[in-house]
């Protein structure tokens, strides 16, 4: 039996798994989008709510940020008040010359007090750029009345805002999605949270002495954020790990020494810029990374000026320790002058205030005490070298116990306003003034070994007026006072003397040839002995050469020196010429300053303290002559006055007083309308307009006066009084006479 098989229809539907499947994950992907929009919402709300407390609680700014601020509205507030004080010390001035007798004496008092604010302030400008924690705080709490006081104000000007133009409500709505986009932008995924402070090994928290409260630095470049101290331009460095990296980079270090190479503390702001101080390795010498400035510049991709590396030499310190600061800018010195102290000082005590120098790039003043030693500056032409010796010579002016001696290889304004005081004036290089040179210093050393003589005497009679074998501030104010000897172009000088052969015997009996010497020679010697010998005296010496080689800073000279200054020189060999071996070796780097370097010195004073660089102060040439002027005038009433200053103080009254008659007689041409006159008219003008001066003058003083003032003789001026071609001046005779006087 056959059985038929065919298809039979289904009593239900057939489900389609393939579309149950795309169903169930469009459903769950709908679910994962709107879970993500929800967390992205509330992530935007918990945004919005993070920034705008930051913002009222003003944590949105760093205390290095805040410290930043607060040492820019002091240093403003620092120099308008400065200004304001010096404003007011040259007006005082100006008024006590104008006037009499019986305003001078509260004049005096007002400059007296002025004078006494000004350097009050100038002594506390140190202190007054310290940042405490208690100004932060205080900073912070201000920053935060300011925001909310903002706020409260834009509220109550909205709402009354809103009530006189209500479409000024439909702005704002359109406006509030758009910042609360702006506000609810997702964090920088890179942004580290502030961390503790580090920790040292004995698990000692490491305090950032910067600034109080600023956030440890991370390692890595990546994890810095908004929390960095160190700006990133400021030798792209962020943490141990970056400034490790560019030692090994400079070659300082090897890869291998890594892991033994770290910081001692932290990477702290420091001025305009930052601050570390590293550990090398076992081994490895602070020298090593002090040589390789430039190496180090080109790793951390700066300018080899932003950076300064000195050895550690505090109490903590040893020789694989280095302390290392790098500049946020290429010039941190700034271009500005600053003007000295001195320019308004009355009086200085060069044996206890010594001399004000500058400021370095921290903004840190620094003092150089001369006394007891000598000082030689070298330099390329054109930085700054004579300017510094001024300030050194200002110092001395002021104070009429010292003595000055200047010595100038080639003539000049540079050191003409010290012919007013200096005991000594020479300039030049002609063989007879290298004779004369050699002349005063033989002379000088003979008169300070005859003190000693003196201080030997005293000690016998009386050694409590002696207490350390040395002259005291009460004997120097007795007469014996420090001497200065300044010695500018001292190239120039020892060049002229190698041309001069100076007779050191008397010519033999016998007759034929008298030993000689290279005049060279007996000046280096001369230099250098009288700094040895004269010391413990008060001698002290300032020696200026702009070509700092082997022949212009001889090694016998420098060594004797005990203090050494160097402006920019074009590299280490000369450097080395001028401040030594060891300052070179350990940090001291003029050979790195560049064109924008004018007026920056490298000081090495010979002390533990090492070498500073810093910008010196400047006294231009019309300020250095009224600082002498004030000097000599302060020797003639201690009776200081000696020497050269003595003569030329006579030789200048007497300009002055041909200069005055010559302006007289001008003046009483122009009294009488006339254009010339005979000499016995000139003489009844001249005593009307003044008879104090001219009363008692005769003719032929006059006509005398007039010949030595310039002005000639008389001549035939044509028909005046009465006479058809009288003898007499002129008004054009007078003026040219004038004009050639000035």
């Amino acid at each position: 039996m056959a059985v038929e098989v065919g298809t039979t229809e289904p009593t239900e539907d057939v489900i389609d798994v393939k579309e149950v499947t795309r169903a169930e994950r469009l459903r769950s992907m709908v679910a994962r989008h709107r879970a993500k929009a929800r967390k992205a919402a509330e992530q935007q709300r918990v945004n919005v709510a993070r920034r705008v407390n930051e913002w009222f609680t003003s944590t949105d700014v760093t205390d290095a940020e805040l410290a930043a601020e607060i040492e820019r509205k002091r240093r403003r507030e620092q120099h308008q008040g400065e200004r304001e004080l010096r404003d007011r010390v040259r007006m005082l001035r100006e008024q006590l010359r104008a006037a009499d007798e019986n305003t001078a004496p509260a004049l005096s008092a007002q400059l007296t007090a002025a004078q006494a604010q000004l350097q009050i302030r100038q002594d506390e400008d140190a202190d007054r750029m310290k940042v405490s924690g208690r100004d932060l705080v205080r900073a912070r709490w201000m920053k935060r009345a300011t925001r909310i006081g903002a706020v409260g104000a834009g509220s109550l000007a909205y709402v009354n805002g809103v009530a006189a133009e209500p479409l000024l409500a439909l702005l704002s709505l359109g406006a509030a999605p758009v910042a609360w986009l702006y506000l609810g932008r997702e964090f920088a995924t890179d942004e580290a949270p502030v961390v503790p402070a580090a920790v040292g090994p004995d698990g000692t928290p490491i305090a950032n002495a910067a600034v109080p409260g600023t956030p440890f630095v991370p390692d890595t470049l990546a994890a810095m954020g908004r929390v960095s101290v160190v700006k990133p331009e400021s030798g792209r460095v962020q943490g141990e790990k970056d400034l490790v990296t560019a030692l090994i980079k400079a070659g300082i270090i090897t890869a291998a020494q890594r892991d033994e190479t770290h910081l001692a503390g932290v990477i702290r702001p420091s001025g305009p810029g930052w601050t570390a101080t590293v550990d090398l390795p076992r081994g490895v010498k602070s020298s090593a990374a002090v040589s390789r400035v430039e190496d180090l510049a080109s790793a951390l991709r700066i300018k080899k000026s932003r950076i300064e590396i000195s050895a550690d030499t505090t109490d903590d310190g040893h020789e694989g320790r280095f302390v290392l600061w790098v500049a946020n800018e290429d010039n941190p010195y700034g271009s500005e002058k600053h003007p000295s102290r001195l320019i308004d000082a009355d009086r200085w005590d060069f044996w206890q205030q010594g001399i004000p120098l500058g400021g370095d790039a921290r903004s840190t003043r620094h003092e150089m005490h001369l006394l007891w030693s000598s000082l030689l500056i070298g330099g390329l032409m054109g930085y700054g070298k004579s300017y510094m010796a001024r300030l050194v010579a200002a110092a001395a002016a002021l104070d009429p116990t010292v003595r000055i001696i200047v010595i100038t290889g080639k003539t000049g304004p540079d050191w003409a306003p010290l012919r007013h005081i200096a005991h000594q004036w020479i300039a030049g290089a002609t063989p007879d003034i290298i004779r004369r040179v050699l002349g005063v210093m033989e002379q000088t050393i003979g008169e300070m070994q005859d003190r000693g003589t003196e201080l030997d005497r005293l000690y016998e009679e009386d050694p409590e007026s002696v207490p350390e074998g040395k002259i005291t501030p009460e004997l120097a104010a007795k007469g014996m006072g420090p001497v200065l000897l300044v010695v500018d172009e001292l190239q120039e000088l020892l060049d002229g003397a190698a041309l001069v052969q100076v007779a050191i015997e008397d010519e033999p009996e016998g007759g034929g040839r008298a030993k000689a010497r290279s005049g060279r020679d007996l000046m280096v010697e001369g230099f250098a002995r009288y700094v040895r010998v004269t010391r413990f005296v008060g001698g002290m010496g300032v020696f200026i050469t702009q070509r700092p080689d082997a022949d212009s800073v001889p090694t016998k000279l420098r060594e004797v020196c005990a203090k050494r200054a160097s402006y920019r020189v074009k590299g280490d060999r000369s450097a080395k010429m001028v401040l030594g071996d060891d300052a070179v070796a350990n940090g001291a780097a003029p050979h790195l300053l560049g064109e924008a370097s004018k007026g920056v010195v490298v000081l090495d004073q010979g002390d533990e303290q090492g070498h500073v660089t810093l910008k010196a102060d400047v006294i231009d040439l019309p300020q250095f002559r009224e600082i002498c002027l004030r000097g000599r005038q302060l020797r003639i009433d201690a009776g200081t006055l000696t020497g050269d200053a003595l003569e030329y103080g006579k030789e200048d009254a007497a300009a002055a007083a041909a200069a005055l008659l010559l302006t007289d007689c001008l003046a009483g041409l122009n009294a009488a309308g006339i254009d010339r006159a005979r000499t016995e008219r000139l003489m009844e003008l001249l005593a009307f307009h003044h008879p104090g001066r001219y009363g008692e003058m005769t003719r032929a003083q006059l006509q005398a006066q007039l010949r030595d003032a310039g002005a000639g003789t008389t001549k035939k001026i044509g028909a005046v009084d009465g006479m058809a071609n009288a003898n007499g001046y002129t008004r054009e005779q007078i003026a040219a006479a004038v004009k050639t006087g000035k």
